[in-house]
């Protein structure tokens, strides 16, 4: 995140505080978000989507004894086919 505020300050001159708070709350939104279920699409770069997992046999690693994971929600992130063309790009030396 300051990684994100110091270019929002380096190329768009925002002062550091508002670059600050504009990531903050970008994040903030996104989450809230995945929280309530919802999916984030950001054009030309990639989704963010809720999945559920279901309960599945899994065993522990230290006893090998089989446990029952518990159902629980993840997100995933897919990049958009924008993003995965940039991707393939030959990395530019400078």
């Amino acid at each position: 995140k300051a990684q994100l505020a110091e270019i929002l300050f380096e190329q768009l001159g925002l002062n550091k505080r508002e670059a600050k708070d504009f990531i903050d709350a970008f994040f903030e939104i996104i989450s809230a978000q995945l929280s309530d279920g919802q999916d984030v699409r950001i054009s030309g770069f990639g989704s963010y989507e809720v999945q559920t997992k279901s309960t599945r046999p899994g065993r522990n690693p230290k006893t090998g004894e089989p446990v029952q994971i518990k159902p629980r929600r993840v997100a995933t992130f897919r990049a958009s086919a924008q993003l995965t063309q940039q991707l393939k790009q030959p990395v530019k030396k400078t």
